[in-house]
């Protein structure tokens, strides 16, 4: 299988207002000529105008989360359709955060990665397990079985990506041994290949969870790891740009 290079995204959350565009500049700015592919997801709100700004830099940029449908009566929802009318290329689909808080259940998030299919976007699915079912034994279970639900057939030959992010090490500063990512990483590339086949182009593996630059270069350089989904120090040109770096 032939790899991609690194993938890097930034998920800023809900967070950012118009002066952010300031650190997305910066980001762009200090990228030029590194071996990574670099996006930024920003809130919705600031898609258009991020697209602007970045434009002819190389930098990506996506959204946070896609309604399964295209348009209806779904009031504050946004499209996938949306987002590719805003000039996004990517969007993060089945976040921890998402399912958690909003009950999003593997079979929503495949309907979520059809939509963004339909409309020429490259879905980042997330994937991961949390603290009672890592110490119970289950996460490769857990995460295989995600992996499973929430990727449908529609992807084989579509540019995509997976990013496993244990719940437990989101936002927490805590993150998983080099050799406990290397391990659910392999189990989630075994899983890739039972489904999809293991030829052409390796879709990429990201690492995400308390991602920042003193534990970048180790974590990105770690068996099957193709890429980091970085949540807070995306936020900051400095740190994010130190991580990208490493990679």
């Amino acid at each position: 299988m032939i790899p991609h290079a690194p993938l890097i995204a930034g998920n800023w959350k809900m967070h950012g207002l118009a002066a952010s565009l300031n650190e997305a500049l910066a980001v762009a700015h200090g990228a030029k000529g590194v071996h990574a592919r670099v996006a930024i997801c920003p809130p919705s709100l600031l898609i258009h105008r991020m697209v602007e700004a970045l434009a002819g830099s190389g930098i990506e940029v996506g959204g946070q989360d896609a309604h399964y449908d295209d348009t209806g009566a779904f009031t504050g929802d946004i499209s996938a359709e949306m987002l590719a009318d805003a000039g996004a290329k990517l969007v993060i689909l089945g976040h921890s955060e998402r399912r958690e808080a909003y009950r999003e259940r593997d079979e929503l998030v495949a309907r979520k990665v059809q939509a963004a299919l339909r409309h020429g976007l490259e879905p980042i699915i997330c994937v991961g397990e949390s603290l009672e079912q890592r110490r119970a034994g289950r996460a490769l279970a857990v995460v295989t079985g995600q992996v499973r639900g929430s990727l449908p057939s529609e992807l084989s030959g579509s540019r995509f990506a997976v990013a496993y992010e244990p719940v437990w090490a989101i936002g927490t500063g805590l993150t998983p041994t080099v050799a406990e990512i290397e391990e659910m990483h392999r189990a989630i590339r075994a899983t890739l290949n039972e489904m999809f086949g293991a030829t052409g182009e390796a879709p990429p593996i990201l690492y995400g969870g308390s991602v920042k630059p003193a534990n970048a270069a180790e974590i990105l350089h770690a068996a099957e790891v193709g890429g980091a989904l970085v949540g807070g120090a995306s936020l900051k040109a400095e740190d994010f740009l130190a991580i990208i770096r490493a990679a």
